[in-house]
């Protein structure tokens, strides 16, 4: 909304430019008929052109935007031609050609309309103002393009683009009624104008030039402790009210190690009998249970709904396959699946990716059939039903009682003990008398055993250059640029860098060679990284060493002794667990092949 309402600003704002002034003529053409019949028709005819030439402009900016390396080039020299064409009319006066000859076109066989005024002609001269007016309308619409080609994927993005062409609409409406005074005095604002268009197009080329050197990012690497994460939280909420996740809500070390905690408490596997609550938790009602209808796939059932699914206790749980905090969460939710599905009980997931990878659906069904899965996920790529609950985190889950209202939520990995009592109440006010023993601790190996809290000092560590924080090579991060990094002699604890040729992008960094290394000094028995193959899918070679020896005992789940392994798809991938006393170390993996995208480092 935020968006739409200062693209009508800005539309409004347009009709100061020096370049749209000389169209104001246009709207007078037949200013002795009635508004209903001349003017409405005109602004409409305005508005809805102006609205398309910007939506095929956003449309292939977005394509720009998703197009890797070659697409910044692209971009950057858009951005400078763009900046030339407000330092210098010349060039302006070309670019814009077609679309003025075209309204220029039009307008003279209006123009050539001796007869009656008809709708028609007045919605015709309406399009020729709109082609006059498009390419003038300059550095607002170019904001208000770009923040639709970011933040609004789709069809979303046509409405600031009709907001911003109504704003227009509207400005030209106040001339129309004002009439020649106010055409007098906003052409007084030449002079100043063209001076503060001159000084604009000087910045946008001095950009231009700064992101094409990398310059501008010497100044981010001054600030490499910079934590925006809950300024950019607030903004997203506050502003767009998306939900969508920028990142895992993360949680000081000390509280990681808090809810990691797990009971050692277990039951007789299988065992039947009533198990009356000593002490209900008191459970209030949290909101009913919002539509799941967002997902854009389900896996493991059809579609349900909150109707489907009444009479059921039903947990919700928001998870992405390449999170380790949700894979450890997951042998908890399976169990509690078997254990309850007779008398009642739903586990769904809701698969809301975190990287562009996890939007691919059969990534998401061989992770579900790799991790055993077998109760419904929803694959929500849109981040709709994350949206309809308003959930900010990975994991978390909700628990619903029969009548479709929410009674529960846990954030975060631990409270387990706490969930299964809230399970086992809620199917006892379902009419459930007769449950089965506790699940209590779940049994998990590998990737999906829980961390050990005692010892976890180190934290979630993006390689990405939206969030990359800890990064210790002696050569600035160049965003999106081909670039050959160097490691120090020594890492301090939590640092990490990169040696050899890497591209560091928003999300990940692509190496560019064989050799490419990335190091970590870490504190934690395990270390975690999301890896992907080459852009073809070909698999990666790699070797991992610890303090510079292969790990050996200390191998994770995907290297051998010797610490060799291979990247054959986009996942999380274990690749240390101490096996002795864990300590400060320092892991580096090198890639035997060129390719490799790297993601994200997690311990445990």
């Amino acid at each position: 909304m935020l968006l739409n309402l200062l693209a009508f600003a800005g539309g409004m704002l347009t009709i100061l430019s020096p370049c749209i002034l000389p169209v104001v003529p246009l709207v007078f053409a037949r200013v002795d008929q009635s508004f209903v019949r001349h003017g409405l028709p005109l602004l409409a005819g305005m508005a809805l052109t102006f609205a398309a030439v910007a939506s095929l402009a956003v449309a292939g900016g977005a394509w720009v935007a998703h197009v890797n390396e070659y697409g910044r080039w692209i971009a950057l020299a858009f951005f400078g031609l763009f900046g030339a064409a407000l330092l210098f009319p010349s060039i302006a006066e070309r670019l814009t050609h077609p679309l003025v000859s075209a309204g220029n076109r039009l307008d003279g066989a209006v123009r050539r309309d001796g007869g009656e005024p008809r709708l028609m002609s007045s919605v015709a001269l309406g399009v020729a103002t709109g082609l006059l007016w498009a390419p003038c309308a300059g550095p607002i619409l170019g904001l208000v393009m770009t923040g639709v080609i970011l933040h609004r994927p789709g069809g979303a993005g046509v409405l600031p683009l009709l907001a911003f062409a109504a704003g227009a609409a509207a400005s030209l409406a106040i001339v129309l009624a004002l009439g020649g005074r106010l055409v007098a005095m906003l052409r007084r604002s030449y002079g100043v104008s063209e001076r503060v268009r001159q000084v604009l197009g000087a910045a946008v080329m001095l950009s231009a030039a700064a992101i094409a050197l990398g310059v501008d990012t010497r100044a981010l690497a001054l600030l490499p402790s910079l934590n925006t994460t809950g300024i950019e939280d607030r903004l997203v909420q506050r502003w767009s009210r998306r939900g969508e996740p920028q990142e895992k809500d993360r949680q000081p070390v000390e509280a990681q190690r808090a809810v990691l905690k797990v009971s050692a408490k277990t039951a007789p596997v299988g065992e039947t009998k009533p198990l009356p609550i000593a002490a209900p938790l008191p459970l209030p009602v949290e909101g009913a249970l919002p539509p799941l209808s967002g997902a854009v796939e389900w896996l493991n059932s059809p579609p349900l709904t909150p109707g489907d699914l009444r009479g059921k206790v039903v947990i919700v749980n928001f998870w992405t396959y390449s999170c380790i905090n949700c894979l450890r969460t997951l042998p908890y939710l399976k169990a509690w699946s078997n254990r309850y599905r007779d008398q009642g009980l739903v586990v769904i997931g809701v698969h809301a990716p975190e990287f562009a990878f996890e939007h691919n659906v059969a990534n998401v069904k061989r992770a579900a059939a790799d991790l055993h899965i077998d109760y419904p996920i929803a694959v929500d790529n849109n981040l709709a039903v994350w949206r309809a609950f308003d959930n900010r985190y990975w994991p978390a889950f909700y628990i619903v009682d029969a009548h479709g209202d929410i009674r529960y939520h846990q954030f975060g990995e631990g409270g387990y003990d706490k969930s299964e009592q809230v399970i086992r109440q809620l199917l006892a006010e379902a009419g459930h008398a007769t449950l089965p023993a506790p699940a209590g601790a779940a049994r998990a190996s590998g990737i999906e055993a829980a961390a050990d809290p005692r010892n976890l000092e180190s934290g979630e560590t993006y390689v990405g250059y939206r969030q990359a924080e800890g990064f210790a090579s002696p050569e600035t991060l160049a965003p999106d640029m081909l670039r050959d990094y160097s490691s120090p002699a020594r890492l301090a604890t939590g640092s990490w860098s990169l040696a050899g040729e890497w591209t560091v992008a928003g999300e990940r960094a692509r190496s560019g060679a064989s050799g490419a290394r990335i190091a970590y000094r870490f504190h934690a028995r395990d270390l975690h990284l999301v890896l992907g193959p080459m852009a073809d899918g070909k698999p990666v070679r790699f070797r991992v060493t610890i303090d510079g020896k292969p790990p050996g005992a200390s191998h994770g789940a995907d290297t051998d002794a010797n610490g060799v392994g291979v990247v054959d798809n986009e996942r999380l991938y274990q690749l240390v667990r101490q096996s002795g006393a864990v300590q400060d170390r320092t892991f580096d993996i090198e890639f035997l092949d060129t390719g490799v995208s790297a993601y994200a480092f997690t311990f445990g």
